[in-house]
């Protein structure tokens, strides 16, 4: 298999599937750094020199690039793809747009969008981990993919120590704006608003390092993210908006009822959670 992409997520991908007993891994990544410490680190067994070189050694190919630059890679690969049949897969958290590309593209057949269900803040290989996968829940989806295809592709997250689940890709990234991109985007308001806007003179609390620590994230990975799950985030952001001036309209008016009300809510559902 060849992974493309050895960063955090792609990185713990390739280490996984060594320490799994697949028998020949190799990786591709842009960052020299990255591809010469997976290498180093015994997470992959050899590094090609481009990814057209990497889908003529491999059965399977794992894109882990940023989401954009997945798509990029797909337009790029697709016609080695083709003539292998190789079978393709990535781990970003929107699928809709892989697997629409991929059926313009001709290779709907060959593509299956995986989102794991694990991750860092963090990037680069330096974040990976050979175990960073296993107990993750793996979000399968597939426009046109053959059976046998997805089946290969549920097996190898299996053999990783995941548990594959196939779903619809657009309730996957519906449901993906409300879970993870919405959090994303409060963190780094707020992360935004203490840095423009809070007091400088005093240390800041467990609350607010906890709650910006989203906002470490790849900028790169978020910037593509929120632009290709743009409308789904929209939406969230707009109840996000509604429920925030519940708040702001009970604060106005010193309605103690009305803030108690809203903290239960909110408390009640993180306790349920």
């Amino acid at each position: 298999m060849g992974v493309i992409g050895l960063g955090a997520i792609g990185g713990s991908v390739a280490w996984g599937a060594t320490r799994a007993g697949v028998e020949h891994v190799v990786g591709y990544a842009r960052a020299e750094d990255d591809a010469t410490a997976a290498k180093e680190a015994g997470a992959v067994g050899g590094i090609a020199s481009s990814p057209e070189s990497l889908i003529d050694q491999s059965d399977l190919i794992v894109l882990a690039a940023p989401p954009k630059a997945n798509l990029k890679l797909l337009e790029r690969v697709h016609d080695a793809v083709a003539k292998r049949a190789v079978a393709l897969t990535d781990v970003t958290s929107v699928q809709l747009p892989l697997l629409e590309r991929a059926e313009e593209l001709g290779v709907g057949s060959s593509v299956v969008a995986s989102h794991p269900f694990c991750g860092t803040h963090e990037s680069g290989f330096a974040a990976a981990k050979s175990d960073m996968l296993t107990g993750a829940v793996v979000y399968v989806s597939h426009a046109s993919a053959d059976d046998e295809v997805t089946q290969g592709v549920m097996c190898f997250w299996q053999r990783l120590g995941t548990s594959p689940m196939v779903v619809d890709a657009a309730w996957h990234d519906q449901l993906v704006a409300w879970t993870s991109h919405l959090p994303q985007a409060v963190s780094t308001v707020l992360a935004v608003t203490l840095a423009a806007d809070a007091p400088t003179d005093g240390t800041f609390g467990s609350g607010a390092l906890d709650t910006t620590r989203l906002a470490a994230s790849s900028v790169e990975m978020w910037r593509d993210l929120m632009m290709l799950n743009r409308q789904q985030l929209l939406r969230a952001l707009e109840s996000y908006d509604r429920h925030s001036a519940l708040l702001r309209t009970a604060l106005e008016q010193g309605d103690a009822d009305a803030i108690a009300s809203w903290l239960e809510k909110g408390a009640a559902f993180r306790r349920n959670l």
